[in-house]
């Protein structure tokens, strides 16, 4: 029974029998409409033209959309046009304008069409709901084109009327690409991003930019993603490693044109340092080319010793900092032996292939010099004043979290840290232990305060250390491995250092057993319920599956980034989650200049049709139908009164 305090509050809302009585009617005829689509992308990793296509796209599942509709009743080339329209209407207009295809006759077939489309993808909505989602200025239009039988004999010459006079006043093109955005819109319900927007690839900030401006989204934080937020929030060192990481993979646009870091002190400082070195260990890799921001490989090379040195001390200062991460081993610079030219990694010693460290005191190696405490002032201004960072930034606190729970699915980045008998790892925090979700709930809530708190406040400070750990710490749920090589990378050619030791959990989640362990630890049913994880690349050229564990477990990091394509032999997966199946869409190498639908497969198929009223939402209309019909009966018992002078609720 709900408290009388509570039912008058919901009275305000709906202030007689009638309109409550109304919005129970309504509620029950949703929950008998099919769940929206859910589409989930892991380790995005800046590359944004094949995210971008993904997206509108809808990894090809428009593409099936148009075929489902016309069949054979278009040619393959315009299929491909109409498809090419949809995901980018701004392009194919902008085009088809210059090469005088964008006549009269060819705007009122593609309104036609895309009328079309836009029902069919909108049909498993409400009216409702598709009309919060069409573009403001265009809506009623839409909306009637929408719900009008253009075969009706009575309502075609309206149907046509419309489409004859949106063309006579010149706004067909405003039009055509507000009908796209909807279909656009319609086709995915739900975008969850299961990690690592950030690093190797190119503009990351322009994935950010599209993805505020999606109408749902969700983020679970990637290890790359953490450094960022980590950047924004002071942590020098990661600073540095987003700086290094952009140079290493020659992404200097995304800073410079993208966020506005200055990195002229940089450049300035590393030329003089460096000045006859030529750092052909730090080399930046050639998966892409600036277009704003050109810079000379050997001067990048300059740029990236210094800032990784520089990176190097912070960390050994953050792991003095924290001797309850033990991680002492971890600070590199103070493991070399700069008589001999060794370094002590992993428990052995290697020889150093590169001595030239002029800014390093053997006395002292984690000692900044005064002109790296300048430069570093300088860069931790840029991040900190960034307004476009601050945004993107602001987004993934807001949108994100160490893990999500949707629709009896458990959603994380990284891993659910394990030992090797399958028990959960712990990690301490103020002397207590935490391990499962209970370590997921304190990690989160230690990054929630690294952004949140007060600058004053004496907490603010380990936290934002903490996410350095998790950015590389051996028991980091996002990171899953027990060190990371960068420095050995650079320094050593030995293999056996720079091989990073994973988790014992990434042995263990092909087992459904350990999958139901982890999915009950997160109350989710065994029955029905599926882990989707990304970080990790399927290599699927040498046979492995993104599918584990009898259907339990999904790792859709197939390789969208340039640099793990040879590993992988695709680009990525999608996985697609809709009323009737859950389906893998496996891409190819995005390539601008050719047709780029993926090949799509059932990997389950729902027992039964899900409807909204199985979904998290649909338990939660549930319970506001339970509070609405107890609100009635108070209404007709005389518990609370009706207020007539208010009206009834549209």
């Amino acid at each position: 029974m709900r408290d009388q305090d509570y039912l008058r509050l919901l009275s305000g809302r709906y202030p007689t029998l009638r309109a409550a009585a109304a919005e129970i009617i309504h509620l029950r005829a949703i929950e008998q409409l099919p769940k929206g689509t859910e589409y989930f992308f892991s380790d995005l990793h800046g590359e944004n033209e094949a995210f971008i296509y993904l997206l509108r796209s809808s990894s090809g599942i428009i593409r099936d959309k148009i075929r489902e509709t016309f069949g054979h009743f278009i040619s393959e080339a315009e299929e491909i046009q109409l498809a090419n329209l949809i995901y980018f209407p701004d392009r194919v207009i902008r085009k088809m304008r210059a090469d005088g295809e964008f006549t009269e006759d060819y705007q009122k077939i593609a309104i036609y069409r895309l009328v079309r489309i836009a029902k069919v993808v909108s049909s498993k909505y409400t009216r409702r709901k598709v009309f919060k989602k069409v573009p403001q200025d265009f809506a009623d239009i839409i909306d009637e084109l929408l719900n009008v039988d253009e075969n009706d004999a009575n309502k075609k010459d309206y149907f046509d009327e419309i489409v004859r006079t949106i063309i006579a006043t010149g706004i067909t093109e405003n039009f055509i690409q507000d009908l796209c955005r909807l279909i656009q819109n319609l086709t995915i319900d739900n975008l969850h991003i299961l990690g690592d927007i950030y690093d190797r690839g190119p503009r990351a900030d322009l994935i950010m930019d599209e993805l505020m401006h999606f109408h749902d989204v969700d983020i679970q934080w990637g290890n790359h993603d953490i450094a960022w937020m980590g950047a924004y929030c002071g942590n020098r060192a990661l600073i540095c490693d987003v700086v290094r990481m952009a140079i290493s993979y020659n992404s200097f646009d995304i800073l410079e044109d993208g966020y506005g870091i200055n990195l002229r002190p940089l450049s300035m400082f590393a030329a003089k340092v460096y000045g006859d070195d030529p750092c052909s260990r730090f080399l930046p890799h050639e998966w892409d080319r600036n277009v704003y921001d050109a810079v000379d490989s050997a001067l990048a090379a300059k740029m990236h010793k210094a800032v990784s040195i520089i990176q190097f001390k912070l960390e050994g200062q953050i792991i003095h900092r924290h001797p309850e991460y033990r991680m002492d081993g971890r600070s590199m610079l103070e493991q070399v032996d700069y008589e001999k030219g060794t370094v002590r990694s992993m428990g052995r010693t290697y020889e150093m292939k590169d001595m030239n460290l002029p800014t390093v005191d053997p006395k002292d190696p984690l000692r900044l010099t005064a002109e790296e405490e300048e430069l570093l002032r300088t860069l931790e201004f840029s991040f900190r004043h960034s307004r476009l960072l601050g945004r993107h930034i602001d987004f993934f606190y807001t949108n994100g979290s160490i893990y999500k729970v949707c629709n009896g699915n458990l959603l994380y980045h990284g891993c659910i840290p394990m030992e090797k008998d399958g028990s959960f790892e712990s990690m301490n925090f103020g002397g207590q232990a935490y391990a499962g979700r209970a370590l997921m709930d304190r990690v989160q809530s230690v990054v929630q305060n690294a952004y949140y708190l007060p600058e004053d406040d004496p907490g603010k400070g380990e936290c934002v250390d903490f996410l350095w750990y998790l950015q590389c710490g051996p028991k980091s749920p996002v990171f899953g491995k027990d060190h990371l090589a960068s420095f050995e990378h650079y320094f050593v050619d030995d293999a056996a250092p720079k091989k990073e030791k994973m988790n014992a959990y990434y042995d263990l989640n092909g087992k459904p057993e350990i999958c139901e362990k982890i999915l009950k630890e997160f109350g989710l049913p065994v029955a029905g319920s599926h882990i989707i994880n990304g970080h990790v690349p399927v290599r699927r050229k040498d046979g492995e599956s993104p599918v584990k564990a009898g259907g339990k477990f999904y790792i859709i990091d197939g390789g969208l980034s340039k640099a793990y394509q040879q590993k992988t032999g695709i680009a990525g997966y999608t996985l697609i989650y809709n009323s009737w199946h859950l389906m893998l869409a496996e891409h190819r190498p995005f390539d601008p200049a050719s047709e780029n639908t993926p090949r799509l497969k059932v990997v389950e198929e729902m027992p039964a049709r899900v409807m909204i009223g199985d979904t998290d939402i649909g338990r939660q209309m549930e319970q506001k139908i339970e509070d609405l019909q107890e609100l009635v009966a108070a209404y007709r018992n005389g518990t609370i009164k009706e207020n007539n002078r208010t009206g009834d609720r549209n």
